[in-house]
């Protein structure tokens, strides 16, 4: 296996960037997770491959979340592995490794609603390469944040949304800022979960079509409800019931899969993780 990468000078944490595209990107072994006697997540490994979109489906408590925040270290796994490229990083804390180069979004929005749009992703971009020693510079005025708000707003198709206030921008347009504030990190891998959330058909169209960019440069894992978006944007889905995968592979072998259909397909209208 091999993975372009780059170092971070101030911490020396290895970042990974525009790894070759057959090369797998983030790899998780027998993820296992107990709280008491609940297992949450059970035996789970999956595979993230740049350019593609990896989703993640199941029934309401089914472990998606529990596994995003496995995958981006808010939680610690109770057994199992999770590599970064060659990189193994099961017991880095969620900085590290959203400085290694996974980034996530969350169920509910999480931005600064009285600062500016701009602002919103260059404080993610300054924590991302803090530069400690300028301490007589403006935060403000430093061009390498800037610089780096300023293509993540581009590649988020906020652009022109720069200066207006964060909060007053639509829900769609809040959920791309999520994803700009991400990008300012610069991260391989992208965890999103339910970026789709409470958004109508435009918004969702819109969406949709960020993340059929994004998936270029990324490896991209969604947990997401709305089936028909799903089926519409993922190259491969893993199917999870009670923690554990019952089903991986394309949404064709997903949709035509008997226990998927059983345990899923079939009545996922109003359920909710």
């Amino acid at each position: 296996m091999t993975t372009s990468r780059s170092t971070d000078l101030v911490r020396g944490v290895p970042a990974f960037r525009r790894p070759e595209r057959l090369t797998v990107m983030l790899r998780a072994e027998n993820l296992t997770r107990r709280f008491g006697g609940l297992i949450a997540v059970d035996s789970v490994s999956l595979t993230l491959y740049p350019g593609e979109v990896h989703a993640v489906i199941g029934t309401n408590g089914a472990g998606k979340s529990t596994l995003i925040n496995l995958l981006s270290g808010e939680i610690a796994p109770t057994s199992g592995t999770i590599h970064l490229g060659d990189t193994e990083l099961t017991h880095w804390p969620q900085p590290r490794r959203a400085r290694a180069g996974i980034g996530r979004s969350y169920q509910r929005t999480t931005i600064f609603p009285e600062f500016s749009v701009h602002e919103n992703v260059r404080l993610a971009a300054q924590a991302s390469a803090p530069k400690p020693w300028a301490i007589w510079s403006s935060a403000r005025r430093c061009a390498t944040s800037n610089e780096r708000a300023d293509e993540a707003l581009a590649a988020a198709g906020l652009r022109d949304e720069s200066s207006r206030t964060a909060g007053t921008l639509s829900h769609g347009a809040k959920r791309q800022l999520e994803i700009a504030i991400c990008l300012a990190t610069r991260p391989g891998v992208l965890l999103l979960d339910e970026p789709l959330a409470g958004m109508g058909a435009e918004e969702t169209d819109r969406m949709l079509a960020l993340l059929a960019r994004l998936k270029t440069d990324h490896a991209i894992l969604l947990v997401e409800h709305d089936m028909d978006a799903v089926f519409r944007i993922a190259d491969r889905m893993t199917v999870m019931v009670n923690g554990r995968v019952l089903a991986t592979g394309s949404p064709e072998q997903i949709r035509a899969d008997p226990d998927v259909q059983a345990a899923y397909l079939g009545h996922h209208g109003d359920e909710r993780d």
